[in-house]
């Protein structure tokens, strides 16, 4: 039985103390028979006063606790004589006890996420062993986690308890042993989907692609994609636009279809793994071009472009990302296209992580690529390409990425998917660039507070939020366990497992509270070392 509400922490209020009273009188006088009776049904422990409770809640009622204590003299003082004889040299001990579930509870994750949490504070507390008196009962179950049997047995008939001890030396290796044991247990009743694509989608964008399905050459079909047409071009500030089924690499390759036919070269700006597959396109369809490379998240200055142009007159446009994916890194679009109109040059961009997450304004932009699939909220499959100017087909293009042949259509030269069309003309009605900002604020203050370090200020793109793990910590294990945890972040890409980052993209429908949901599982993993490497 697993409740959403269940939380743990350590008793601190009047009411969880006397809940704890109550519990440890219902387990250990009515279930287990080592203490007498009482009217008052409470029973508490006579270390009280130097336990720590560990508890947890199903909203106000306590449903599990375990206690520990560091002050001698401990429980098992009294019933070992000579205790440190047992121990090892150099033990700095503390003892745990009190183990108590209430029955509806058992088969939960209740006993796992309170034992991982004093194992966190046990180790918090420089404690290097952990004593407890197990109850006969499970017996296999302490020694599957690590403890090892010392000593007689103890207690009464029908209470016998054996004393046992784990130490330091295998305080990481149960912290790996209960995150594991409490991931393959743990199936996540939701998802939190912080990719970059596909992004988390609102509930009327997802009832919207639900539609029955309709012909793409119907009425219907062509005013919705004019609908659409016209939505994106306002978003933007542009003339025209072109949706064709397919993804943000194909309206890349229709964008370098299109550059090919312009005259002189190109100049392609690459300062991460996006800026570098721009290059790869141009390659890929033999376009004339020099490049202005840089390192990953260097910054370009429009100093280093005015020289580039400067000294080669043969430049005639340039092809750069707006928003480079790998990083968050965000170029100044404004400032850019400014300079290319006083240079006259014909600016491309791909925006395929920036519209629907930033201003975007493409008046002086001559093409531009983006996405249904990212910023925009929508379902992937659909690439989008603005242009300043009409375009003709060409025979010299190959169908697919022939742009003109998509602006003769309204955008419908082949099959196009109604569903699609429906949930980006959805999502678009409900893009917010001040919400993602504000969310991306309070998310990067909650990263600082919890002693995250992340790519760039807030002069970064707020839809991408990069964090690079320290080195003695492995992405992908971090990445694994969230998604183990409910909690999907980016991290499987080669260029982000090569850097040992893992991204939290906030492009998507998202609150708060899950960001805060995420970091608190992140937050515990970190804190098992189950990730150290």
């Amino acid at each position: 039985m697993e409740h959403h509400t269940l939380t743990y922490k350590i008793a601190s209020e009047l009411e969880e103390m006397e809940q704890i009273y109550q519990l440890n009188y219902e387990t250990f006088v009515e279930e287990i028979p080592q203490h007498q009776q009482n009217q008052r049904r409470r029973l508490i422990d006579k270390f009280d006063r130097e336990n720590t409770y560990i508890i947890a809640k199903d909203e106000e009622e306590v449903v599990g606790m375990i206690a520990v204590c560091a002050n001698r003299p401990f429980s098992l003082d009294h019933k070992l004589e000579n205790l440190d004889d047992y121990l090892p040299k150099h033990a700095t001990p503390c003892e745990v006890r009190l183990l108590s579930v209430k029955k509806a509870y058992r088969k939960s994750m209740v006993f796992y996420q309170l034992v991982d949490l004093l194992v966190s504070y046990c180790l918090e507390k420089n404690y290097n062993m952990a004593l407890i008196s197990g109850t006969d009962r499970q017996i296999k179950l302490y020694k599957r986690i690590g403890f090892e049997s010392f000593g007689p047995m103890v207690g009464t008939e029908g209470a016998m308890y054996q004393p046992m001890y784990l130490t330091k030396e295998k305080f990481a290796t149960t912290s790996r042993a209960f995150t594991k044991m409490m991931l393959k247990k743990k199936k996540p009743t939701k998802q939190i989907n912080f990719l970059p694509g596909p992004v988390a989608i609102n509930k009327e964008v997802e009832r919207a692609f639900k539609n029955t399905a309709i012909s793409h050459r119907s009425k219907a079909f062509i005013d919705e994609m004019k609908t659409v047409q016209s939505k994106l071009c306002e978003l933007v500030n542009a003339q025209n636009t072109q949706i064709v089924v397919g993804t943000g690499t194909l309206a890349n390759d229709l964008v370098a279809a299109q550059m090919k036919k312009l005259p002189g070269k190109g100049l392609i700006i690459a300062n991460g793994e996006f800026g570098y597959r721009l290059i790869d396109h141009a390659e890929r369809l033999g376009l004339h071009y020099v490049k202005l490379e840089k390192q990953w998240n260097e910054k370009v200055t429009i100093k280093e472009l005015e020289c580039y142009l400067k000294t080669d007159r043969e430049i005639s446009w340039i092809w750069t990302v707006h928003c480079e994916t790998s990083t968050g890194y965000l170029y100044d679009l404004d400032k850019i296209s400014r300079f290319a109109i006083d240079y006259d040059v014909k600016l491309c961009v791909d925006a395929c992580s920036s519209v629907g997450v930033v201003p975007v304004n493409l008046q002086n932009v001559y093409l531009a690529s983006t996405v249904s699939g990212k910023g925009l909220g929508a379902y992937p499959g659909l690439g989008i390409v603005f242009h300043q100017e009409p375009i003709v087909p060409s025979n010299d293009i190959p169908r697919y990425l022939d742009l003109g042949q998509y602006t003769k259509t309204d955008s419908v030269p082949y099959t196009h998917s109604s569903n699609l069309i429906l949930a980006l003309s959805e999502a678009v009605k409900r893009v917010s660039l001040e919400g993602k900002q504000t969310l991306a604020k309070d998310v990067r203050s909650m990263l600082t507070e919890g002693g995250f370090d992340y790519l760039g200020m807030e002069d970064y793109s707020p839809g991408i939020i990069t964090l690079p793990l320290p080195s003695v910590v492995s992405s992908r294990t971090i990445g694994d366990r969230l998604k183990e945890n409910g909690v999907i972040v980016s991290y499987e890409s080669d260029y982000l497992l090569k850097r040992n980052w893992i991204q939290f993209a906030l492009m998507g429908d998202h609150s708060l509270a899950e960001f805060a949901e995420a970091l608190a599982i992140l937050k515990q993993i970190i804190n098992s070392k189950v990730a150290f490497v």
